[in-house]
């Protein structure tokens, strides 16, 4: 298993319910092929510019363990998912 860390920009509409329901969805993605060391919400920041309309969006950083198999299939979620706006996933070296 490799490590990673996926950084997701959320629509800034979406109220704190809804961060904690995206934050749980995503946590139980990952830990089906992997596991989660940490979540971190960063709060709501300023775009550099603007993406889908939006000028800010709140950030939230995973960083996990998981099999480099599973990594398509959770950015395939994060596209078809409304309220994220943009996301990376990046393999950290070791």
């Amino acid at each position: 298993m490799n490590k990673y860390e996926s950084i997701i920009i959320v629509n800034p509409n979406v109220d704190e319910a809804g961060l904690k329901a995206l934050e749980e969805k995503f946590t139980g993605l990952i830990n089906e092929n992997g596991k989660v060391e940490s979540v971190e919400q960063m709060g709501k920041r300023k775009l550099a510019y603007e993406v889908k309309k939006f000028k800010e969006g709140t950030y939230v950083l995973f960083n996990f363990e998981a099999k480099p198999d599973s990594i398509a299939e959770l950015e395939r979620v994060y596209r078809i998912t409304d309220e994220i706006i943009k996301f990376i996933v990046v393999r950290k070296e070791d």
